[in-house]
């Protein structure tokens, strides 16, 4: 059998407000779609890929625009990078989520005027949460992503990854087995949730409205919603490569030569 996976997007679905049941929502649009085109009705193995935006506007994420540094420090545990421009100072931050993106993630497009979006408190949860839903509500066996855009430290551009995650095996570990001429693989880790993610929105998009988009012919990488989630995918600490920005590698690297510097002055005494 040829190898394939096809992708469509959820249409109809209305303007997030806080506090709006996103199962009750999505199941509705889905089975409007469906009614014009039976093969769009969700089936166990389908895997859904929200955009964080509806579920942190669900959850009330919504500050106001004159908060958003404000909101950007509370949702930053350390800055990996900042540049001074004509506008400020642009920082790339780890958030409390675990994750490493521009302002804490924190963006004023696609919402209201005079208001920004944080990133949902626990995208897992919001993923559990919502699958769960969804399974009970269908009665099918489906996954969840949650997705946000990220730039890329070596890559012009953005792309989506996931942030979130339930009922879905975020990776094929390939290590140990051999590539197609025999050699063995020691470290290859397909990102399977990620790729998903950025074939999502390929249809999802930044400006045509669809925020949740179905992905289905990967049935295999649906699992129990106990997986571990996508915070598990983030590298910290020793893991971690490149956990200093510039400016944290100069003051260690002074530091460090200072104090070199102080313990060769106290022997040469």
């Amino acid at each position: 059998m040829t190898p394939r996976f096809s992708v469509w997007g959820i249409t109809g679905l209305p303007e997030i407000a806080p506090h709006d049941d996103l199962v009750t929502l999505i199941a509705d649009a889905v089975a409007t779609q469906s009614v014009a085109d039976p093969d769009l009705a969700l089936k166990s193995g389908d895997i859904l890929v929200v955009t964080s935006k509806i579920v942190s506007k669900s959850e009330n994420m919504l500050v106001p625009a004159s908060e958003r540094e404000q909101a950007i420090a509370a949702d930053t545990v350390r800055v990996v990078a900042e540049r001074v421009h004509p506008g400020g100072t642009f920082k790339i931050v780890e958030t409390r989520q675990g994750l490493v993106m521009a302002a804490a993630g924190i963006d004023m497009s696609n919402v209201p005027e005079g208001l920004a979006l944080r990133l949902p408190a626990d995208p897992d949860a919001s993923a559990r949460k919502l699958c769960a839903g969804l399974r009970e509500t269908l009665g099918i066996d489906i996954g969840i992503i949650i997705t946000d855009t990220i730039g890329r430290a070596w890559r012009v551009g953005q792309t989506d990854m996931a942030i979130g995650s339930a009922g879905v095996q975020l990776t094929d570990d390939l290590r140990g087995a051999n590539d197609a001429n025999g050699r063995p693989l020691h470290v290859t880790q397909a990102v399977i949730a990620d790729e998903i993610a950025g074939a999502a929105d390929l249809v999802k998009g930044k400006t045509s409205g669809i925020p949740v988009a179905v992905v289905r012919g990967l049935a295999r990488f649906v699992t129990d919603l106990d997986a571990p989630g996508a915070r598990s995918l983030t590298r910290t600490g020793d893991d971690d490569m490149f956990r200093f920005g510039s400016a944290e590698a100069y003051r260690l690297g002074y530091e460090a030569a200072l104090a070199e510097a102080k313990s060769k002055s106290v022997k040469q005494d």
